[in-house]
């Protein structure tokens, strides 16, 4: 379902891509925290002193072996809102 909003003149301007869903409240905040668990997941063996290193193979079949979690982050495509929120401050 995509929202539509309109500029002064009357023309409409697409806002969310079709397919696109929206939640509130609950729902919305149980969502955003599960993204945060599931991008913790993804790096929480590389870290500390027992780290192990990540191979990621990429659509064109290119490995990179890596046991940064901001290059594994850069890496995987995020399509949830609050992970790639999380994504964008492990760049910094």
């Amino acid at each position: 379902m995509a929202y539509l909003t309109q500029t002064q003149s009357g023309q409409p301007v697409l806002i969310l891509k079709e397919g696109t869903s929206r939640s509130k409240g609950k729902e919305a905040q149980r969502n955003n925290i599960m993204a945060a668990k599931v991008i913790a997941e993804a790096i929480r063996s590389t870290l500390g002193p027992r780290g192990m290193d990540k191979m990621l193979v990429d659509s064109l079949g290119d490995i990179t072996i890596t046991n940064d979690g901001a290059s594994i982050l850069d890496e995987i495509d995020v399509q949830h809102p609050a992970a790639k929120m999380i994504v964008e401050v492990a760049k910094t």
